[in-house]
């Protein structure tokens, strides 16, 4: 495990007005996504919980928004030479697909061993997928060479300010579409959607409490968050696999230590029976990392009696070969 000093006065680079026009750029492009309720979770949790569905997002998952709102943000030469991202999935099917909507070229990098159901999706999309060990190879290396040798933008999955600035447009719409809430419980790997939703939650609903939900195997931003430095862990076994980050960035960690008001971890056996609950009762596809924030709110790790929550289901591109054999 390493660390780095990064104190809460860091010049924050994003801001609500990025939020705002991060929507603008995405109107038409990306989906309106439907937040859905259920009387049976507002029974069981004695809360009234509203479900923003990003596993119908474009793509599956959220990641079309800051992904979209990156590659439009480049200069014509940028978007001429193309773009590489590195990605266990969600990011790699979400750049692959706005390239292919604004005609830019995208090189992804991912592991060997990522869900088959995103790696076909992939290179469905169009984009030319580079494939890595993960227990010998750093991703973020083979992606700095190709840009290097290849003149490629590279597009980061969390830490960049028009990815974190289009990933708060879940948090707007959630809002917009609800009304103030109580708390807003986001799933978090690097802390991109984190930091994104936590800006609009405090623009929109100020008295919101944005809470991030962390694998337990994997909590390097809830360690971090709670030392107010930036903690690393190599790896993380989790089947959260969207999660799966060594760290917050530079440019999320200063915002989530501005914005979110606490961290939470799971472990992966309240996970799975926190999606396969969603899959069972509201007849909806979530993959393991969507429903962070929902195990969170049935393992009763706080007080959700009475309150309004927002519960952001991230992703829905489940590997249903793997995830079955575990149901």
């Amino acid at each position: 495990m390493q660390t780095s000093t990064m104190g809460a006065s860091t010049p924050l680079q994003v801001g609500y007005k990025d939020i705002a026009a991060a929507a603008r750029t995405l109107a038409g492009q990306c989906h309106r996504t439907p937040v859905l309720t259920s009387r049976t979770i507002d029974q069981r949790t004695g809360a009234h919980v509203f479900f923003k569905c990003e596993n119908f997002q474009r793509g599956g998952a959220f990641k079309f928004r800051g992904a979209y709102n990156a590659l439009s943000n480049l200069s014509p030469g940028q978007k001429q030479r193309g773009v590489v991202a590195y990605s266990s999935g969600n990011h790699a099917q979400a750049v692959a697909l706005a390239g292919r909507l604004l005609g830019i070229k995208a090189v992804i990098v991912m592991p060997h061993d990522a869900p088959a159901v995103k790696a076909e999706a992939t290179r469905g999309y169009g984009a030319e997928v580079v494939l890595y060990d993960r227990n010998r190879e750093a991703r973020e290396s083979i992606a700095d060479e190709l840009a290097r040798s290849r003149g490629l933008t590279s597009v980061p999955p969390f830490d960049h300010p028009h990815v974190v600035a289009g990933q708060g447009t879940a948090a707007k719409e959630l809002i917009d579409d609800t009304g103030p809430l109580d708390y807003l419980l986001v799933p978090c790997g690097g802390g991109g959607l984190l930091s994104g939703c936590a800006i609009a939650a405090h623009h929109l609903s100020p008295g919101t409490k944005t809470i991030g939900i962390e694998p337990a195997a994997g909590d390097d931003v809830t360690r971090s968050f709670r030392t107010k430095t930036i903690q690393s862990v190599h790896n993380p076994d989790t089947i959260a696999d969207g999660a799966r980050t060594s760290a917050p960035g530079k440019v999320t960690f200063p915002l989530i230590l501005h914005y979110v008001h606490g961290m939470l971890t799971v472990t992966d056996e309240q996970l799975l029976r926190a999606m396969f609950y969603l899959w069972e009762r509201m007849k909806i596809v979530v993959e393991p990392t969507g429903a962070l924030g929902v195990a969170a709110l049935f393992e009763n790790k706080f007080d959700a009696s009475g309150k309004r929550i927002g519960v952001i289901l991230s992703g829905g591109n489940a590997d249903f070969k793997y995830l079955c054999r575990l149901l």
